[in-house]
Protein backbone atom coordinates (compact mmCIF):
# COMPACT_ATOMS: atom_id res chain seq x y z
CA UNK A 1 0.00 0.00 0.00
CA UNK A 2 1.11 3.38 -1.49
CA UNK A 3 0.66 6.19 0.47
CA UNK A 4 1.79 10.10 -0.42
CA UNK A 5 4.05 11.97 1.56
CA UNK A 6 1.38 14.08 3.40
CA UNK A 7 -0.53 11.28 4.55
CA UNK A 8 2.14 9.72 5.76
CA UNK A 9 3.22 12.79 8.11
CA UNK A 10 -0.01 13.21 9.22
CA UNK A 11 -0.30 9.42 10.34
CA UNK A 12 3.51 10.47 11.82
CA UNK A 13 2.11 13.24 13.84
CA UNK A 14 -0.89 11.48 14.30
CA UNK A 15 -3.80 13.76 12.80
CA UNK A 16 -4.21 10.80 10.36
CA UNK A 17 -5.75 7.10 11.65
CA UNK A 18 -7.81 5.86 8.69
CA UNK A 19 -6.80 4.91 5.11
CA UNK A 20 -9.28 4.68 2.37
CA UNK A 21 -8.52 2.34 -0.68
CA UNK A 22 -10.61 0.53 -3.42
CA UNK A 23 -8.99 -2.96 -3.89
CA UNK A 24 -10.35 -6.12 -5.78
CA UNK A 25 -8.47 -7.58 -2.87
CA UNK A 26 -6.51 -5.81 0.17
CA UNK A 27 -3.12 -5.64 0.11
CA UNK A 28 -2.57 -5.53 3.33
CA UNK A 29 -3.78 -6.99 6.94
CA UNK A 30 -4.97 -6.45 9.97
CA UNK A 31 -1.98 -7.10 12.47
CA UNK A 32 0.49 -6.59 10.23
CA UNK A 33 3.02 -3.90 9.29
CA UNK A 34 4.14 -1.12 6.64
CA UNK A 35 7.62 0.23 6.25
CA UNK A 36 7.47 3.73 5.22
CA UNK A 37 9.28 7.13 4.26
CA UNK A 38 8.42 7.98 8.31
CA UNK A 39 8.53 4.93 9.92
CA UNK A 40 6.82 1.58 10.58
CA UNK A 41 2.89 1.55 10.47
CA UNK A 42 0.71 -0.68 12.14
CA UNK A 43 -2.28 -1.80 10.08
CA UNK A 44 -4.65 -2.46 12.93
CA UNK A 45 -8.35 -3.01 10.98
CA UNK A 46 -8.85 -3.84 7.85
CA UNK A 47 -12.45 -3.81 6.73
CA UNK A 48 -14.47 -3.64 3.65
CA UNK A 49 -17.24 -1.03 3.92
CA UNK A 50 -19.99 0.35 1.48
CA UNK A 51 -18.67 3.86 0.73
CA UNK A 52 -22.24 4.99 1.49
CA UNK A 53 -20.93 4.08 5.09
CA UNK A 54 -18.13 6.50 4.81
CA UNK A 55 -18.68 9.26 6.84
CA UNK A 56 -17.33 13.23 7.10
CA UNK A 57 -15.75 12.16 10.04
CA UNK A 58 -13.98 9.36 8.37
CA UNK A 59 -12.81 11.83 6.05
CA UNK A 60 -11.34 14.28 8.17
CA UNK A 61 -9.49 11.15 9.96
CA UNK A 62 -8.16 9.76 6.34
CA UNK A 63 -6.24 13.50 5.84
CA UNK A 64 -9.26 14.66 3.50
CA UNK A 65 -10.78 18.30 3.28
CA UNK A 66 -14.24 16.93 2.67
CA UNK A 67 -16.21 13.54 2.03
CA UNK A 68 -16.38 14.81 -1.57
CA UNK A 69 -12.78 14.79 -1.99
CA UNK A 70 -12.10 11.42 -0.70
CA UNK A 71 -15.34 10.16 -2.71
CA UNK A 72 -13.53 11.84 -5.91
CA UNK A 73 -10.07 10.22 -4.84
CA UNK A 74 -12.28 6.70 -4.31
CA UNK A 75 -13.55 7.03 -8.06
CA UNK A 76 -10.46 7.55 -9.85
CA UNK A 77 -10.54 3.37 -9.54
CA UNK A 78 -14.07 1.84 -10.83
CA UNK A 79 -13.38 -1.27 -9.62
CA UNK A 80 -13.31 -3.18 -6.25
CA UNK A 81 -14.75 -2.72 -3.05
CA UNK A 82 -13.96 -0.07 -0.78
CA UNK A 83 -11.79 -1.02 2.28
CA UNK A 84 -11.32 1.13 5.33
CA UNK A 85 -7.89 0.83 7.18
CA UNK A 86 -7.06 1.81 10.59
CA UNK A 87 -3.42 2.78 10.94
CA UNK A 88 -1.14 4.27 13.52
CA UNK A 89 2.66 4.69 13.57
CA UNK A 90 4.46 2.69 15.71
CA UNK A 91 8.39 3.26 15.11
CA UNK A 92 11.59 4.37 13.44
CA UNK A 93 12.46 2.39 10.07
CA UNK A 94 14.47 -0.59 11.81
CA UNK A 95 15.94 -0.40 8.11
CA UNK A 96 17.76 2.98 8.81
CA UNK A 97 19.61 1.72 12.16
CA UNK A 98 20.63 -1.65 10.58
CA UNK A 99 22.39 0.57 7.24
CA UNK A 100 24.72 2.91 9.31
CA UNK A 101 26.15 -0.48 11.02
CA UNK A 102 29.85 -0.51 8.87
CA UNK A 103 31.10 -2.91 11.25
CA UNK A 104 29.86 -6.55 11.39
CA UNK A 105 31.24 -9.51 13.22
CA UNK A 106 31.79 -12.54 11.56
CA UNK A 107 29.23 -14.37 12.98
CA UNK A 108 26.56 -11.88 11.63
CA UNK A 109 27.94 -12.02 8.29
CA UNK A 110 28.26 -15.36 7.87
CA UNK A 111 24.45 -15.07 8.49
CA UNK A 112 24.12 -13.08 6.37
CA UNK A 113 26.32 -14.19 3.42
CA UNK A 114 23.92 -17.13 3.86
CA UNK A 115 20.72 -15.12 3.15
CA UNK A 116 22.14 -13.75 0.54
CA UNK A 117 23.33 -16.52 -0.95
CA UNK A 118 19.26 -18.06 -0.54
CA UNK A 119 18.69 -14.88 -2.30
CA UNK A 120 21.11 -15.05 -5.29
CA UNK A 121 19.58 -18.74 -6.11
CA UNK A 122 21.24 -19.76 -9.55
CA UNK A 123 20.86 -16.13 -11.23
CA UNK A 124 24.19 -14.78 -9.01
CA UNK A 125 22.53 -11.27 -8.85
CA UNK A 126 23.41 -9.58 -5.61
CA UNK A 127 27.36 -9.02 -6.02
CA UNK A 128 26.44 -7.85 -9.82
CA UNK A 129 23.91 -5.26 -8.09
CA UNK A 130 25.66 -4.12 -5.47
CA UNK A 131 28.29 -3.37 -7.53
CA UNK A 132 26.13 -1.64 -10.16
CA UNK A 133 25.00 0.51 -7.53
CA UNK A 134 28.24 1.20 -5.68
CA UNK A 135 29.31 2.37 -9.35
CA UNK A 136 26.93 4.43 -10.11
CA UNK A 137 24.96 6.00 -7.28
CA UNK A 138 21.76 8.06 -8.37
CA UNK A 139 21.25 6.39 -11.61
CA UNK A 140 17.86 5.52 -12.26
CA UNK A 141 16.44 1.89 -12.12
CA UNK A 142 15.65 0.97 -15.51
CA UNK A 143 19.12 2.18 -16.40
CA UNK A 144 20.66 0.10 -14.22
CA UNK A 145 18.21 -3.04 -14.79
CA UNK A 146 19.42 -2.75 -18.62
CA UNK A 147 22.59 -2.81 -17.54
CA UNK A 148 22.24 -5.98 -15.98
CA UNK A 149 20.25 -7.15 -18.62
CA UNK A 150 16.83 -6.92 -16.29
CA UNK A 151 13.63 -5.84 -16.65
CA UNK A 152 12.89 -2.33 -14.11
CA UNK A 153 10.00 -3.91 -12.63
CA UNK A 154 11.92 -7.31 -11.18
CA UNK A 155 15.45 -5.74 -10.37
CA UNK A 156 13.15 -2.83 -8.17
CA UNK A 157 11.91 -6.21 -6.40
CA UNK A 158 15.41 -7.15 -5.96
CA UNK A 159 17.02 -4.07 -4.55
CA UNK A 160 14.13 -4.11 -2.53
CA UNK A 161 15.20 -7.21 -0.85
CA UNK A 162 18.92 -5.70 -0.43
CA UNK A 163 17.04 -2.47 1.22
CA UNK A 164 15.97 -4.77 3.52
CA UNK A 165 19.02 -6.29 4.91
CA UNK A 166 20.18 -2.98 4.93
CA UNK A 167 22.46 -2.85 2.21
CA UNK A 168 21.21 -0.08 0.19
CA UNK A 169 19.57 3.41 0.43
CA UNK A 170 16.71 4.79 -1.93
CA UNK A 171 17.10 7.87 -3.50
CA UNK A 172 15.00 10.66 -5.08
CA UNK A 173 16.35 9.12 -8.07
CA UNK A 174 18.13 5.58 -8.21
CA UNK A 175 20.22 3.87 -5.00
CA UNK A 176 23.20 4.27 -2.94
CA UNK A 177 24.84 1.32 -0.74
CA UNK A 178 24.43 1.95 2.57
CA UNK A 179 27.83 1.78 4.43
CA UNK A 180 26.87 -1.38 5.75
CA UNK A 181 26.25 -2.28 1.65
CA UNK A 182 29.63 -0.83 1.41
CA UNK A 183 30.87 -3.29 3.37
CA UNK A 184 29.34 -6.19 2.67
CA UNK A 185 30.59 -5.79 -0.76
CA UNK A 186 34.02 -5.25 0.12
CA UNK A 187 34.00 -8.48 2.28
CA UNK A 188 32.30 -10.22 -0.82
CA UNK A 189 36.02 -9.53 -2.73
CA UNK A 190 33.67 -7.84 -5.45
Amino acid sequence: MLLKRRFLDGIAGGSISLVFRRWRKPTVKAGGTLKTAVGVLAIDEVESTPLSKVTAVDAKRAGYSSLDELKAELSKRDEGDVYRIKVRHVGADPRIALRTQSRIGSGEFDALLVRLQRLDGTTRWVSRTLGLIECHPGRRAADLASELGQETAPFKLNVRKLKALGLTESLEVGYRLSPRGRTVLARLGK
